[in-house]
């Protein structure tokens, strides 16, 4: 069976969410779908408050001739600097869904990149709550070629945010969702306070079988070994499990698939598109929408994410 987008709604109440500078958010670029949503679904979205708690790496991107070879010198042909990793990704995605600033929640690096990472994601729409280690922030290279093909590594250790940490965790009663990347179980029991709460299997399966509460939505890579689960290992177990397969779409719990959308524009690289995927889930599911509904919006987000050099606009 091939999920498609449901024109039935089954929208609830959904609260207003906090005063966080909407204004900041205003000069954010809109998300470029290839199905643009009609007034009502856009009017729901940004009635959302939202929150992501996870990690971020800053990340050099680079666009090269051809992959690196002993001995050979390789050009890059254009470069760029993002705060990025999974957090950070749907964080951006869902600020600039929404149109309102999204709570984020992660651990950087008392250094420079940190600080650079705080003022980029604050130019992009998003509320930064941080806490601050004594660590080198992480960093990480992506390489892409012209086929649009990547390879990406990471340097230093993930950061990660746990409850012990001095943040504003009240906020989380106020959301309608939050996505979680990188947590410790006593974090994960406390973001089960929002109505929708969705999860990668890079949380670890460890931390989320701890903290021993439903995951409405764990979402992940059925192409990364790393973020495959197998059937009965978590308890309890998920509300539902979306494994993406990139340009084949992928597959739900029920076993039903669903397909990728087209993109809006030519390829240019995939780093991202999973991130921006559950972003979509995410907020359609806070919505109230159906799960249908929820993964075409995750699809279109996807889609969008593979046009553009870098995760954002």
């Amino acid at each position: 069976m091939t999920l498609t987008w449901s024109q039935s709604t089954a929208f609830g109440l959904i609260k207003t969410g906090i005063g966080v500078g909407y204004e900041a958010c205003l000069h954010l670029a809109p998300v470029v779908l290839n199905q643009p949503l009609d007034p009502e679904s856009s009017s729901q979205l940004q009635q959302l408050c939202l929150a992501v708690v996870g990690h971020i790496e800053w990340v050099d991107f680079l666009a090269v001739d051809r992959w690196p070879q002993p001995g050979l010198i390789s050009h890059a042909k254009q470069r760029l600097e993002e705060p990025a990793g999974a957090g950070a990704v749907i964080a951006v995605q869902l600020a600039q869904l929404v149109n309102r600033p999204v709570h984020f929640f992660t651990a950087l690096g008392r250094d420079s990149v940190g600080e650079a990472c705080v003022q980029r994601l604050q130019d992009r729409g998003v509320a930064v709550h941080v806490a601050w280690r004594d660590a080198p922030t992480r960093r990480g290279i992506s390489l892409v070629d012209g086929g649009g093909d990547r390879g990406i590594t990471v340097i230093g250790d993930r950061l990660t945010p746990v409850l012990s940490d001095p943040l504003p965790w009240d906020v989380l009663h106020q959301c309608d969702g939050a996505f979680i990347t990188a947590a410790d179980a006593a974090l994960v029991q406390a973001a089960r306070a929002v109505p929708v709460l969705a999860a990668t299997p890079r949380v670890g399966l460890a931390v989320l079988n701890s903290a021993a509460v439903q995951i409405d939505a764990l979402i992940g890579s059925g192409l990364d070994p790393a973020e495959i689960v197998a059937p009965g290992a978590l308890t309890p177990l998920p509300g539902v499990q979306i494994s993406t397969e990139g340009a084949a779409g992928g597959v739900i719990s029920t076993g039903d698939r669903f397909s990728a959308s087209v993109l809006p524009a030519p390829l240019i690289e995939t780093y991202g598109c999973g991130d921006s995927f559950a972003a979509g889930v995410l907020a359609g599911l806070a919505a109230q929408w159906p799960l249908e509904r929820a993964i075409q919006l995750g699809c279109q987000l996807g889609a969008a994410c593979a046009t553009r050099f870098g995760p954002y606009e």
